[in-house]
């Protein structure tokens, strides 16, 4: 994928088959997260709301959802997702698991809060 400037564009230049599920989660994010900054980090739409929120991308085989450390925290809810450190991969074509993306940036929201209070 080619560089771009804003979350618009980068899902404007990913591949067709990928589009509606960048959308999805875009509209996801933004509805749980409203007061977070959206921009392009190591090129991919990245959000931020005190702190690291999350990002996404897509690849060739899957959408890759980026929520950081807390995954491990939803073993049990993520076991039919592959995951890796702070990943999950949703697969390409299939529906979004919206209760449980909402349940992440929920989780995420609250850690970057308790660590902002905390500092």
């Amino acid at each position: 994928m080619r560089r771009v400037r804003d979350v618009d564009a980068y899902i404007k230049a990913a591949r067709r088959e990928t589009r509606a599920q960048l959308v999805q989660l875009r509209k996801i994010v933004k509805a749980v997260a409203p007061e977070a900054e959206e921009g392009i980090s190591y090129g991919m739409p990245y959000y931020k709301y005190k702190g690291a929120l999350v990002g996404f991308a897509a690849f060739k085989n899957h959408i890759g959802f980026f929520p950081g450390p807390i995954i491990h925290e939803f073993k049990r809810e993520l076991k039919d997702y592959q995951t890796a450190k702070g990943t999950v991969r949703f697969p390409i074509g299939k529906q979004l698991p919206v209760a449980l993306i909402k349940q992440l940036l929920k989780a995420r929201i609250a850690n970057n809060e308790a660590r902002r209070k905390n500092a």
